[in-house]
């Protein structure tokens, strides 16, 4: 399995995730195999500005099959869930402790993000 997560910056397992996906400049991909995990890989978002579905688009092409993430407007959702993709979101904190608390099925995620943003709210 290949978990993505959008990340404040590229310090891989090391960084935080970035509050807003659609804003993350980075994402990091961590591969899991019998439930440890194996390596990880920070890419660089390849465009500045996307339109609604260029980002799971990108996760797709990278293998993501998880994404863990705090806020994500109703669209992204729509294309992850459409492309057999979990989402879940409300997660925030480094990404290693995400990764090992969601492996360990106690990742506590804040349901109330929503109200926190402006998710899904883009200029075009």
């Amino acid at each position: 399995m290949r978990i993505a997560v959008p990340i404040k910056d590229d310090s891989g397992l090391e960084s935080e995730v970035c509050e807003h996906f659609g804003r993350a400049r980075y994402f990091v991909f961590i591969d899991i195999e019998d439930g440890e995990v194996k390596g990880s890989e920070v890419v660089e978002v390849p465009f500045k500005d996307h339109e609604p579905g260029d980002l799971p688009a990108f996760i797709k092409e990278h293998g993501g099959k998880v994404v863990l993430a705090y806020g994500m407007g109703r669209r992204a959702i729509a294309y992850f869930n459409a492309m057999g993709i979990e989402v879940v979101t409300g997660a925030s904190g480094r990404v290693n402790d995400l990764v090992e608390a969601f492996l360990r099925g106690t990742l506590k995620v804040d349901s109330n993000w929503r109200s926190k943003g402006d998710f899904g709210q883009h200029e075009f």
